[in-house]
C-alpha cells in the first residue's frame, strides 16, 4: 500500500476565552496556519490538492464552510478546494486520517489537514442553543429517544461515569491536572513549543505584539489552588480546573505522498503508520479511546510498550487516567508536554494541534513511534500512530 507522510505540523498558541486571540476571526486564524504550512514547507501552494478542515461550531463566523473561508483568507490560490468536517473533538484528527486516506489511495498527493475553533466568537453549543431558542428543535430525534429514553448525551456526565467506574477521586483528578500544568510550563520554558507555534499578531493596550505562548498555562498552579475550584456537580469529582480549558486556536498538518516528496523536494517529519476509528457507548461516551487503542495496536501488530510517546486528549482528567489504567502504558510517556487541561482544547482544532505537538516531541526526544487518541461526542474515538523519520 502507498504511504502517507507528514511534512509540516503547526499550531497557534492557545488563547483563553475572551483572551489574547479573541480579536481574530476564525477564518483568518485558520488562514494564517495555512500560510505558515506553505511557507515552512516550501510547497508550491498551487500543488495543494485539498484542504480538510475540522470545526465543531459550524455557525456564525464559522459557518458557510469555514474550510473554504480559510483558503480565501489565506495566500493560497482560489484554485485550492476545501471541505469542513465535524467529528466533534476529533474533527481535525479525522481530517488527518481523511488526508492520509486520500494520499494512500492515490487520488491526491498533497493535502492539508487542519482545524479551527474560536470558542470566544462561536461559543460551545451555540449552534444547538440558537436553533432551540428559535423554536427549531434539537439534535435528539424521536427514534433516538425510543432507543435511549430519557438519556441526556452529555460529555460531562460521561466523565463522571468514568470516574465512578474506575474509582477515581477528586484528588486523583486534581493531581493529574497539576501535572499537566507543570509539564506544559516546563515545556514552554524549554522552548519545546517554539517549532510548532505560528505567531499571531495581536493588539494590546501597550501596542501590537506576537502571541506565541499558550495563555492557559498556570506555572504557579498548586494542588491547593486547583483543589479550591468548586465542583461542577454536587457529589461529583469534576471541576473547571481538572477539565480541558475553553480555547481559541487553529492548527494544521501537511500530508503528502512519496511521489510528492520527490517532485517538490520535501523532507518528511513522520510516516503515518496506522489509522483507526471506532465507536461505542454514546452515553458514557468518553471511554472509547481505551478500546480504540486496543484495536489500533492489534491492527498495527504492535504492543503498548512499542510506542514511545502518547497524546491522549485531556477533555477531562478521568479520560487519560482510565486510558492509562486500561492500557498499562507508562505514564511518563503520556502528554509529556502537558495537555488540554493546561494548554486548552479548541475543539475542532485539537486533533491537528495534538499531532503538531506529538511530531515535534518525537523529534526533540529522538523517539520513534507516537500514538494519538481523542474521545469524541457520541462515543467515537480516533487513533493515529506515526513513525518519526
Amino acid at each position: 500500500m502507498a504511504e502517507a507522510y507528514i511534512v509540516e505540523a503547526v499550531r497557534t498558541a492557545g488563547g483563553r476565552r475572551g483572551g489574547r486571540l479573541a480579536g481574530w476571526h476564525p477564518a483568518d486564524m485558520a488562514g494564517a496556519v495555512l500560510d505558515a504550512i506553505v511557507e515552512r514547507s516550501g510547497i508550491d501552494p498551487a500543488a495543494i490538492d485539498d484542504v480538510v478542515m475540522g470545526c465543531v461550531g459550524q455557525g456564525g463566523e464559522q459557518g458557510f464552510q469555514i474550510g473554504r473561508g480559510a483558503v480565501l483568507a489565506s495566500k493560497l490560490p482560489e484554485s485550492v478546494p476545501a471541505v469542513t468536517i465535524d467529528r466533534q473533538c476529533g474533527s481535525s484528527q479525522q481530517a488527518i486520517q481523511f488526508a492520509a486516506q486520500a494520499v494512500m489511495s492515490g487520488t491526491q498527493d498533497v493535502v492539508i489537514a487542519a482545524g479551527v475553533e474560536s470558542m470566544t466568537r462561536v461559543p460551545m453549543g451555540a449552534t444547538v442553543a440558537l436553533f432551540a431558542q428559535a423554536g427549531l428543535g434539537g439534535p435528539k430525534s424521536p427514534r433516538q429517544e425510543e432507543r435511549y429514553p430519557g438519556v441526556q448525551f452529555s460529555q460531562f456526565m460521561g466523565a463522571e461515569m468514568i470516574a465512578r467506574k474506575y474509582g477515581f477521586t477528586r484528588e486523583d483528578h486534581d493531581r493529574y491536572a497539576l501535572a499537566s500544568h507543570q509539564r506544559a510550563a516546563a515545556a514552554a520554558e524549554r522552548g519545546d513549543f517554539d517549532r510548532e507555534i505560528v505567531p499571531l499578531a495581536i493588539e494590546m493596550p501597550e501596542g501590537s505584539e506576537l502571541h506565541t505562548r499558550d495563555e492557559g498555562i498556570r506555572a504557579d498552579a498548586t494542588l491547593e489552588s486547583i483543589g479550591a475550584v468548586k465542583l461542577l456537580a454536587q457529589g461529583g469529582t469534576i471541576t473547571a480546573a481538572n477539565a480541558s480549558q475553553i480555547c481559541d486556536g487553529a492548527s494544521g498538518v501537511l500530508v503528502v505522498s512519496e511521489a510528492a516528496l520527490k517532485v517538490h523536494n520535501l523532507t518528511p517529519l513522520a510516516r503515518i503508520h496506522n489509522l483507526t476509528v471506532t465507536a461505542g457507548d454514546p452515553v458514557v461516551m468518553l471511554e472509547e479511546p481505551l478500546f480504540a487503542t486496543d484495536r489500533a495496536l492489534k491492527r498495527a501488530g504492535m504492543a503498548i510498550g512499542d510506542i514511545d510517546l502518547f497524546e491522549v486528549n485531556e477533555a477531562f482528567a478521568p479520560v487519560p487516567l482510565a486510558w492509562l489504567r486500561h492500557t498499562g502504558a507508562d505514564p511518563e510517556r503520556l502528554n509529556v508536554n502537558g495537555g488540554a487541561i493546561a494548554l486548552g482544547h479548541p475543539l475542532g482544532a485539537s486533533g491537528t494541534k495534538l499531532m503538531a505537538t506529538l511530531v515535534h516531541a518525537l523529534h526533540a526526544r529522538g523517539k520513534r513511534y507516537g500514538l494519538q487518541t481523542m474521545c469524541e461526542g457520541g462515543g467515537i474515538a480516533n487513533v493515529t500512530i506515526i513513525e518519526r523519520l
